[in-house]
């Protein structure tokens, strides 16, 4: 498969190397240029390239946005149309200045980006796990305590790829729900930050169902 890659900081460089190490082809990019790339690219080999910001859309098969909030509406909507994509933002104010609808939890960070998206199919997935414990605790499927990520969307197809993607490399993926659950989630949660099994995430989305 072939995996553009929009931002290419802990979480997104972590995906890439996971990516091109379960056989796929990935183009990466961030805010500063191909340029300064060149040394995560060659350490990925041969299948993975350095992209401008636009490249990875048009790439993909499946897309990574993994930006800061702030500067989702950089990431170009008609390339991305009818694709997978996959958010792993999350929404620190600290970071992206007050955004007054995710202040008061009207949508989530994921439900912005899709809206700016428009025909994409967007994914909620990979923002609960520390960028080390992605990098090193991945397992083979069926291994005991094998550490979840939850994943949120509107579309179930979309949802089945991302799901793949998560099992090939080494993670266990529990279906949340629609994009709105995502914030079940997101930063300030029992789910975010720590290694819950895959019962409980499955538990809490019950919970607030």
């Amino acid at each position: 498969m072939r995996i553009g890659l929009i931002g290419a900081g802990h979480i997104g460089g972590t995906l890439a190397r996971l990516f091109v190490q379960a056989g796929h082809q990935v183009a990466v990019s961030n805010s500063r240029g191909p340029q300064t790339l060149v040394d995560l690219v060659k350490s990925l080999g041969e299948n993975a390239k350095a992209a401008t910001l636009e490249e990875p859309a048009e790439f993909g098969d499946v897309v990574v946005v993994s930006i800061p909030t702030k500067a989702i509406r950089d990431v170009p909507v008609v390339p991305l149309a009818g694709k997978v994509v996959i958010d792993t933002n999350n929404y620190y104010a600290q970071r992206d200045g007050q955004i007054a609808e995710l202040d008061d939890d009207s949508t989530t960070s994921s439900e912005l980006l899709a809206d700016h998206l428009k025909n994409a199919r967007v994914v909620k997935a990979f923002n609960r796990l520390r960028a080390d414990h992605l990098a090193e605790r991945g397992t083979p499927a069926g291994t005991p305590d094998r550490l979840a990520i939850p994943i949120a969307g509107d579309d179930q197809d979309a949802k089945k790829v991302v799901a793949h993607l998560i099992d090939e490399i080494g993670f266990d993926a529990v279906d949340t729900g629609p994009l709105s659950s995502g914030r079940l989630f997101q930063p300030g949660t029992s789910l975010y930050g720590t290694n819950p099994s895959p019962d409980t995430i499955r538990e809490v989305a019950e919970g607030s169902r």
